[in-house]
């Protein structure tokens, strides 16, 4: 039996579509490297990324009022900047908070984005807020059709508003839009509001010793290496 093909494909960016980890860790060194201090700049790293979820569930849970992404990484930046004895400016401190917002596609990334827009709608469906996502697009060439933030519904992934409100803004229905991730939980939230749902497996996403996501755990609907190798499977 012929698997469904999308009108659109929603795409998780972080991690999916780009490699935070060393792009990161390498402002990191580089700064640290300028203020003359010794941080373990991959430690730095995962330790800000760790925060990524629980600064969001504080918002998730309503004890706090919507703040763009870029505002809770700034906050947890500066605590970690006391944790690491990184002493920064606050120019300083903005610049190195805008590191999310220069991250490189995987290799495979642009290539396999070009061949899907031939035939689909492509968008982003990132937590990340559209300022972000709209400076790593023209930073990493990458062809969206349009930007969908989370910042726009106001909430964060995998609240449901944030998955139906990015379908009904592209004129779908649910089952006519894929949503593609390296991210189990991400497919699952989507698939239970009637998403078509695409796994990309990126391994080495959080490094070489990575224990999350590191397969498929769901029945999706495609399951695919990298990028290019979706576009094969989705014929184009």
């Amino acid at each position: 039996m012929a698997k469904p093909v999308p009108t659109a494909i929603l795409f998780d960016v972080f991690g999916t579509c780009v490699d935070w980890r060393t792009c990161v860790a390498r402002e990191v060194a580089a700064m640290a490297k300028a203020k003359g201090v010794a941080v373990d700049a991959l430690a730095f790293t995962d330790a800000w990324r760790a925060n990524y979820s629980p600064s969001m569930e504080v918002v998730r849970s309503g004890k706090r009022p919507y703040v763009p992404l870029d505002v809770l990484h700034r906050e947890t930046l500066v605590a970690l900047c006391a944790q690491f004895g990184l002493p920064l400016s606050e120019a300083e401190t903005d610049n190195l908070n805008f590191a999310w917002h220069r991250l490189d596609p995987w290799a495979d990334t642009v290539a396999g984005l070009n061949r899907l827009k031939t035939k689909f709608i492509l968008s982003p469906l990132s937590n990340g807020n559209v300022r972000l996502l709209v400076d790593m697009a023209k930073r990493a060439a990458l062809p969206w059709d349009t930007v969908l933030s989370t910042e726009v519904f106001k909430a964060y992934k995998p609240m449901p508003q944030t998955y139906l409100g990015a379908v009904e803004m592209l004129g779908c229905k649910p089952g006519e839009v894929m949503l593609t991730a390296a991210h189990n939980a991400d497919l699952r939230a989507g698939q239970a509001l009637g998403l078509r749902t695409a796994f990309i497996h990126r391994p080495t996403e959080y490094g070489p010793a990575q224990k999350a996501d590191l397969g498929p755990e769901g029945d999706w609907t495609y399951i695919a290496r990298d990028l290019e190798d979706l576009a094969d499977q989705l014929g184009v």
